[in-house]
């Protein structure tokens, strides 16, 4: 079983190409930084970076919708990208193929971002005397 799940961050945002041809493809790139549980000896925490590609619907769903810093909840598979370099030299990494992604933001990061009205302010609702309450049929 190959399956990968990331919680992090994107280190930059994500770059957005289409592939060459009359069914063209979306392919996002795009990189998560994901903290370690355990940092040795209380240092600072470390993290690991992962680059991560998003095809089709989902690459233009995080272009859109996700920048640098975001936090991104990712599912997917690891897959070889291996290559031969210019000067002949085999080159060995991993990329992490979406499947599934999610935002992940923290409640204090988007609990300042929302707009709670005011009480005070005046509606378009009528206000329902107190006494009223007898003539509901659902009480």
């Amino acid at each position: 079983m190959n399956k990968v799940i990331l919680l992090g961050n994107l280190t930059r945002d994500p770059e957005l190409r289409y592939s060459q041809g009359e069914n063209a493809l979306a392919i996002a790139r795009f990189s998560l930084a994901v903290n370690r549980k355990y940092s040795k000896n209380n240092q600072e925490p470390q993290a690991d970076f992962f680059n991560c590609t998003a095809f089709g619907k989902q690459a233009e769903f995080v272009e859109k919708y996700f920048r640098q810093g975001g936090r991104m909840l990712l599912v997917g598979h690891a897959q070889n990208d291996n290559y031969t370099n210019n000067k002949g030299e085999k080159v060995y990494s991993v990329q992490i193929i979406a499947e599934e992604i999610e935002f992940a933001e923290k409640k204090s990061s988007t609990a300042s971002s929302v707009k709670i009205p005011d009480p005070s302010a005046a509606d378009d609702f009528m206000s329902i005397p107190d006494d009223v309450d007898e003539g509901f049929p659902f009480n």
